[in-house]
């Protein structure tokens, strides 16, 4: 259904630059643009958050690397960065089957993949709320609960700010009674900082064709738990992680990993993810994750346990060879919202918070030149830093298990990783592309092996409604559905057939659904459920959903995630 328009005067606000998004690469970059300013003419910089606070979209892991926060905060520790768990035993399992495992030896782990003391095991989200603290103590101004809705341009097609989403429109997209406009957010140079496929981002690389000549980015859908263990749990370790791969996913093909995270206080996060590409349109990632908690290697950690929360996120992961130009008239694009993640050391964080701060040093250095440019030169800035060499060195990594599954991908991750630097001491010089998107490999379904999942045990595995009311998630009901199919009829009429329309097995909290309504099938969606995953707009197999941003505060709510 198309969004009505009204003819409306807007109010405005004016700023030097305008973040959209208070994540990690947003919010370095208003940092390192608050500490570059000069005193006697100090920047006016705004963040904005679609969340209801910082920190309630954050998603991750998180093993945390430091490297950038050193460079950002070198006073961190002093300042009470939430980065207090330091890692004390790493190992990784290559799980055979759903009862046996076999630990990978260090000479056969990937050197990327590897951690040591001075990575800490940390919730994400909290890191985002004290950056964000950081932020507005250097007189930025963070303003969680408004989602941008859509970019604005001058006649020049130069980015000159963002539209904040109207709030109180109905379902029909009627005014209600506490209808107020959306803002228009003017500035010089906006950065633009959403996490992976960020609608806004995904615009702008149309517009713009940053991704010309560039391989298709690709995608995981990534789960995870809290959970609470007694104390005295005969397996918690403080600092312990745990990687893996193999089975569920080996049994369809299907390439990913797993995680287990002990954090402090008795708590451990666990977690899978689910590579995008997979094949078989009966998989449905969420309950391959409910079977992976069941392999006894995993469960003696969550024997006893109470989960806490719960939450899903899609990651981009196609690495430097995926890497869309970042920067454009009036703006850049940064973080996941471009696809920084290092897929080789499975770690994020880190690389958002350097493309942040190259943001924000490239940005203010256009604001201080004699004649101001219309891109801001992040290139540059990019090419020259170490966040550009570690991208370069793990470029492979995530085609080689696309293209060969494992392990013989995992294989030559090693090869690539560990023997060829050593050896001749450069990184490998061949070059592994993966150029079918995610959403086009799909199979059809009578191609396809059904999977029979087993039911919930309560446990240790559970089902869609009690795990979505773990992640907090809540959305004003009666307003405009913010998942919107270019075409309608292709759902029943094509997807249906074809592929038991697969949106009702990888959207990970029950958001589309086919009912009968007068003896004939229809899609369903219910919108409030919506974790805002992004999951739907990748892997939809005619790339018919587009996500769009709800109003402001709506999504989960995630604590310690």
């Amino acid at each position: 259904m198309a969004t009505k328009v009204y003819n409306m005067q807007r109010e405005s606000m004016e700023f030097d630059v305008v973040i959209v998004g208070a994540g990690p690469a947003g919010l370095s970059a208003a940092i390192r643009l608050a500490q570059l300013q000069q005193q006697e003419k100090p920047l006016s910089i705004c963040v904005i958050e679609k969340g209801a606070e910082v920190g309630a979209h954050i998603l991750s892991g998180a093993v945390f690397e430091t490297r950038a926060l050193d460079e950002l905060c070198p006073d961190w520790t002093s300042l009470g960065a939430p980065v207090k768990n330091p890692v004390t035993n790493d190992e990784c399992l290559y799980l055979t089957t759903h009862l046996n495992h076999v630990v990978v030896p260090e000479f056969l782990t990937p050197n990327s993949l590897k951690n040591s003391s001075d990575n800490h095991v940390i919730s994400l989200g909290n890191l985002c709320r004290w950056l964000a603290d950081q932020a507005e103590q250097l007189g930025v101004e963070v303003f969680p609960g408004f989602a941008a809705s859509k970019v604005l341009y001058d006649s020049a097609n130069t980015v000159v700010g963002v539209q904040t989403a109207d709030m109180g429109l109905d379902k029909n997209g009627e005014k209600k009674s506490n209808f107020e406009p959306g803002i228009d957010l003017l500035s010089q140079y906006t950065i633009f900082a959403e996490g992976a496929r960020g609608h806004l981002g995904k615009s702008l690389i149309d517009k713009y064709s940053l991704d010309h000549d560039m391989q298709p980015q690709h995608y995981a859908l990534g789960f995870k738990e809290l959970w609470q263990l007694p104390k005295d749990h005969p397996h918690y370790k403080q600092g312990h992680v745990v990687h893996g791969v193999g089975w569920p996913l080996s049994e369809t093909s299907t390439t990913g990993g797993s995680f287990l995270y002990h954090l402090p206080n008795n708590q451990v996060a666990v977690g899978l993810i689910t590579d995008l590409n997979y094949r078989n349109p009966h998989l449905n990632p969420f309950e391959e994750f409910q079977r992976f908690k069941h392999h006894r290697a995993i469960a003696k950690y969550l024997s006893d346990g109470e989960r806490l929360c719960f939450g899903a996120r899609a990651i981009a992961k196609g690495g430097l060879r995926s890497l869309p130009k970042q920067q454009f008239p009036g703006g850049l694009l940064i973080g996941c919202d471009a696809g920084t993640l290092n897929m080789g050391k499975i770690k994020g964080s880190h690389t958002a918070m350097k493309s942040g701060m190259l943001a924000g040093e490239a940005v203010f250095k256009s604001l201080v030149a004699p004649q101001p440019e219309r891109e801001p030169d992040y290139q540059s800035e990019f090419e020259s830093s170490w966040l550009y060499d570690e991208l370069a060195s793990t470029q492979n990594f995530g085609a080689n298990l696309h293209r060969f599954g494992e392990p013989i991908g995992g294989l030559v991750n090693v090869v690539e990783q560990n023997w060829w630097p050593k050896l001749f001491k450069r990184s490998a010089p061949w070059k592994v592309q993966d150029l079918t998107e995610d959403h086009a490999c799909l199979d059809r379904v009578k191609q396809s092996k059904p999977i029979d999942y087993p039911k919930p045990d309560g446990k240790l595995s559970f089902d869609k409604p009690s795990s979505l009311f773990l992640s907090g998630t809540q959305h004003e009901e009666n307003q405009p559905c913010h998942l919107l199919l270019h075409d309608p009829d292709l759902v029943i009429e094509t997807h249906l057939p074809q592929y038991n329309e697969p949106s009702q097995r990888y959207c990970p909290a029950g958001v589309y659904e086919i009912i009968n309504s007068d003896g004939q099938p229809q899609l369903h969606i219910n919108a409030t459920n919506c974790l805002h995953c992004k999951t739907c707009d990748i892997k939809d197999p005619s790339a018919n959903i587009n996500w769009t941003s709800p109003e402001g505060g709506g999504g989960p709510s995630y604590r310690g995630m």
